[in-house]
C-alpha cells in the first residue's frame, strides 16, 4: 500500500528546525502544494472504498462540511447538501441570524464596490442576532429531513448549546480565529468546554487549531471533532494582519498525531476535520492523507449555483468592527453543488467532483477507507504540478491566467 510508520508525537515535535538568527529556530512546514501523494502497491476499484465518517451518532455519507460562512450557507443551501451526503454549517452570528429574510442584503454585499464593500459589511453585521431565528433555520432544513451543523463563537456556546439542540441540530461547531483548552482574561468568564460537552448529547465540535498540545488538550475535554487551520481560506487575511498561521499539511498532521495520542490513552477517537486551503480536489485528497478524517471547504462551494452569496465569498471574521481579517472576494458560479462534490466533472481544473477525486486517490494508493489512506506515504515534491506541463503553462499564460 506504500504505507510508512506514522511520526510518534514526540517526534512530530522535536523535528530537525533551522536557525533563523542567534536567538530564534524554526520547523520547516508545508502546504498542499509542497507535496504529493505516492502511489500504493495495490489498487482498489474507487467504487468499493469507503468515503464516511461519524462524529457520534452523526454519520456523514460525504466527509465534507460546508463552511459556516454567510457567502456559503443558507437553509436552501444546507437541505442540498444534506441530501448529497455531506453537512452544511449554518453561522449562528451571520445575516441567516440577524434578518428575518436576509435577500436584501445578500444582494447589497454581492453589488457593492470593492472601495466600500469592508465598511458595508460592517454595517450590516451590526444588527442583533435573533434566537427565535436559530430554531426558525434548523428546523427548516430539519423538515427536509437532512442533518444540519451550527457554528457559534465561544462567547455564546454556552447559552446556545441547549437550544440548537432542542431545534435538531446535528452538531454544534464552537469556533474562533484560534481556539485553546486554556484562556486567561479578566473581562469575561472563560467557555468550559468540559462543561459544555457534558451539557448537551450532541457532538460538539471546537476549532480552529493547528498545534499538537492545543490540540490535545482540546481532545481530553470531550469533544467529538476539531478543526484545524489559521487563515488559509480564500477569503481570509488572518495570516496578513496577524502574521499567525500554519500551513495545512504540516497543522493536520501535528494534530493528527495528538489524535493518536488521545485514542492510545482512552480509547476515544477525536475526529480532525482540515478546514481551508483547498482549492482542488488534490489538496481535499492531500489533506486526507496529511491526516484528517474529514474537510471543511468554503470558496469552492461558494462558487456554486446553490451558494448564498451569489458567487461571492467573505469569511467569518471579515466584518469585524474592530480589526477585520477578511474580504470579499468574487468566485462566479461555476456548476451546481451536485456537481462540485459528486460530479461529474465538466471541467477539468479539480473543482468538480470532490468525492470523485476522494474516491480515485485511494483506490490508486490501495486505500479501502479513510483510516488507511491517512497511512498514504507522501513526498515532499514542490514540481510536482508543474514538472512536464510546458505547453499547459504557456497556454494559461497566453489566455492571461
Amino acid at each position: 500500500m506504500g504505507v510508512r510508520a506514522p511520526v510518534a508525537p514526540i517526534e512530530a515535535e522535536t523535528q530537525a528546525s533551522v536557525e533563523l538568527g542567534r536567538f530564534k529556530k524554526a520547523r520547516r512546514a508545508y502546504g498542499f502544494d509542497d507535496v504529493a501523494l505516492v502511489p500504493g502497491g495495490i489498487t482498489i476499484n474507487p467504487l468499493e472504498v469507503d468515503i464516511s465518517v461519524s462524529f457520534g451518532p452523526l454519520r456523514l455519507a460525504i466527509p465534507i462540511f460546508a463552511a459556516a460562512m454567510d457567502g456559503v450557507v443558507d437553509v436552501a443551501f444546507a437541505i442540498e447538501m444534506g441530501r448529497l451526503g455531506g453537512l452544511a454549517v449554518l453561522n449562528l452570528d451571520g445575516l441567516q441570524t440577524r434578518y428575518e429574510d436576509p435577500t436584501g442584503v445578500l444582494l447589497e454585499v454581492a453589488e457593492a464596490p470593492r472601495e466600500t464593500i469592508n465598511a458595508l459589511l460592517q454595517r450590516v453585521y451590526q444588527a442583533p442576532v435573533r434566537e427565535h431565528l436559530i430554531s426558525e433555520r434548523i428546523a427548516a432544513v430539519r423538515r427536509a429531513g437532512v442533518p444540519v451543523g451550527v457554528s457559534t463563537v465561544p462567547a455564546h456556546a454556552g447559552r446556545r448549546a441547549r437550544l440548537v439542540q432542542e431545534a435538531g441540530a446535528g452538531c454544534l461547531v464552537v469556533q474562533g480565529t484560534v481556539l485553546t483548552a486554556r484562556h486567561v482574561s479578566r473581562s469575561y468568564e472563560q467557555l468550559s468546554f468540559d462543561a459544555l460537552c457534558a451539557s448537551v448529547d450532541i457532538p460538539i465540535i471546537a476549532g480552529n487549531c493547528v498545534e499538537y498540545q492545543t490540540a490535545l488538550e482540546l481532545m481530553r475535554t470531550g469533544i467529538a471533532g476539531i478543526l484545524v487551520g489559521v487563515g488559509p481560506g480564500a477569503a481570509c487575511t488572518t495570516r496578513g494582519v496577524l502574521g499567525v498561521g500554519v500551513p495545512q499539511v504540516t497543522a493536520t498532521s501535528d494534530v493528527a498525531a495528538a489524535r493518536e495520542t488521545h485514542l492510545r490513552e482512552t480509547g476515544r477517537r477525536v475526529q480532525v476535520i482540515t478546514d481551508g486551503g483547498m482549492r482542488v480536489g488534490g489538496d481535499v485528497t492531500k489533506a486526507f492523507a496529511s491526516g484528517a478524517d474529514a474537510v471543511m471547504i468554503g470558496s469552492i462551494l461558494a462558487g456554486t449555483k446553490e451558494a448564498a452569496g451569489h458567487g461571492n465569498h467573505w469569511g467569518m471574521a471579515t466584518p469585524d468592527p474592530n480589526l477585520p481579517r477578511g474580504t470579499r472576494i468574487k468566485v462566479g458560479q461555476r456548476g451546481s453543488l451536485r456537481e462540485v462534490i459528486l460530479g461529474p466533472a465538466r471541467v477539468d481544473d479539480g473543482t468538480q467532483n470532490l468525492a470523485g477525486a476522494l474516491r480515485s486517490a485511494m483506490g490508486v494508493c490501495g486505500a479501502p477507507d479513510l483510516r488507511a489512506f491517512q497511512e498514504t506515504e507522501l513526498v515532499i515534491a514542490p514540481s510536482i504540478q508543474s514538472e512536464g506541463k510546458l505547453f499547459q503553462q504557456a497556454q494559461h499564460v497566453g489566455m492571461g491566467k
